[in-house]
């Protein structure tokens, strides 16, 4: 029974390392933190990582400011969230307040496209405030992270086309409304000299029987 489930644990891992971009989410650890400025004064400060919806991870070390704690990523409160391959997250740092609503140490839109560094590090840093570095080593391969600039190549690309196509869509009606008119123009000139030249002929009828004497019979 063993072999089997290790069989199969061995069949996804090569599956998924084969096929990064079907991974939808990836696992976001803590590697530093520096509080840089303290919201309580009288005791050690509570400060805690929370996303909107999920429960709030407190970071039970990070007591003191302007010290730099570094993790491993094995602690037990870690990791810190999941980011998903198409959709941000709405997260923040926070520090417990004991007489009103907790403080905001900074809040900001948590995105999988944010680890750029090829060593799946982020940087966050709130002037004032905190020094954080995350970790995702998978954020750089979800779709939504690895496809940003492709997409976004892609929709230039198709609002040059969509613009192409619509300046063309103009042109040629002008030019067709244009042809419209000239041929119109045209068969009314060509009835005008028509008319013209029957009355002229039917003139030149009349001299011709002046001419020869040729009158109404009585």
């Amino acid at each position: 029974m063993s072999s089997r489930i290790f069989f199969r644990f061995l069949v996804c891992s090569i599956f998924f390392s084969c096929f990064p971009g079907l991974i939808s989410s990836a696992v976001v650890t803590l590697d530093s933190i520096e509080i840089l400025d303290p919201h309580e004064w009288i005791v050690n400060p509570t400060v805690y990582f929370a996303c909107k919806g999920e429960n709030r991870t407190v970071l039970p070390d990070v007591t003191k400011t302007g010290v730099v704690y570094t993790f491993k990523g094995e602690e037990s409160w870690q990791p810190l969230t999941e980011l998903e391959s198409k959709k941000c997250k709405r997260c923040g740092f926070y520090e417990e307040d004991t007489i009103k609503s907790d403080d905001v140490y900074y809040e900001w839109e948590f995105c999988a496209s944010d680890f750029k560094n090829p060593e799946g590090k982020y940087v966050l840093l709130k002037e004032k405030e905190l020094n954080v570095t995350f970790h995702c080593p998978k954020c750089a391969s979800l779709p939504a992270a690895s496809n940003t600039t492709a997409e976004k190549q892609d929709d230039r690309n198709w609002m040059h086309v969509a613009i192409v196509i619509v300046v063309s869509v103009l042109i040629s009606t002008v030019t067709i409304i244009a042809m419209v008119g000239v041929y119109k123009y045209c068969q009314r000139k060509k009835r005008q000299q028509d008319q013209a030249r029957f009355l002229k002929l039917f003139e030149e009828g009349d001299d011709i029987e002046d001419e020869l004497g040729l009158g109404t019979v009585i």
